[in-house]
């Protein structure tokens, strides 16, 4: 297993440790800022593996398989806990997963094809701009002009990333 797979398994191990310590954030304020630690060095290790793959020639289909499922797992479980403490509306929650079984949906026809569909720039964009968003409720959540601030810079680039990636690829389905 290549280096920067290990990096994106530990991606993966935060995600409970960051769920548990940000659900007990509620009763325990100090626990908040280890929660925001713990999701900005997994979001940082998202940037690292990226790089050191590309550096030390370590592109592996594990790796590309587990890279965007690491970052998916982790966004969305923030997201789900600000759906359950009722700070983000759940049609927002949905429009983010219906973006990304989407996604997969098309990588895999393409596949089945030959064609390998890599991510695009607006992609990347709306994982950076979610995990930003992301560090920034958790720290200051339940204002709601903030709130509604964080889910249209979640929401929109998700939206755009989506319809960019079955317009730049419509050929693959076959319609």
């Amino acid at each position: 297993m290549t280096t920067a797979s290990k990096i994106t398994l530990v991606r993966v191990a935060m995600i409970p440790l960051f769920l548990l310590c940000f659900l007990l954030s509620a009763g325990h304020a100090w626990l908040k800022w280890v929660s925001l630690g713990i999701f900005i060095l997994a979001s940082l290790t998202d940037y690292v593996d990226g790089h050191i793959a590309r550096k030390y020639n370590q592109v592996s289909d594990f790796g590309k398989f587990l890279d965007p499922l690491a970052d998916k797992l982790l966004v969305i479980s923030a997201m789900c806990v600000f759906c359950q403490w009722g700070l983000m509306p759940a049609w927002a929650l949905v429009l983010v997963l219906t973006r990304e079984f989407a996604v997969t949906g098309l990588r895999l026809i393409a596949v089945d094809k030959g064609r390998v569909i890599a991510a695009g720039w607006s992609g990347k964009v709306k994982t950076f701009s979610t995990m930003v968003a992301l560090c920034v409720w958790i720290v200051f959540h339940g204002w709601l002009w903030l709130d509604w601030i964080i889910i249209l810079a979640i929401v929109l680039p998700t939206i755009y990333s989506g319809a960019e990636y079955f317009v730049r690829n419509w050929d693959v389905l076959d319609l």
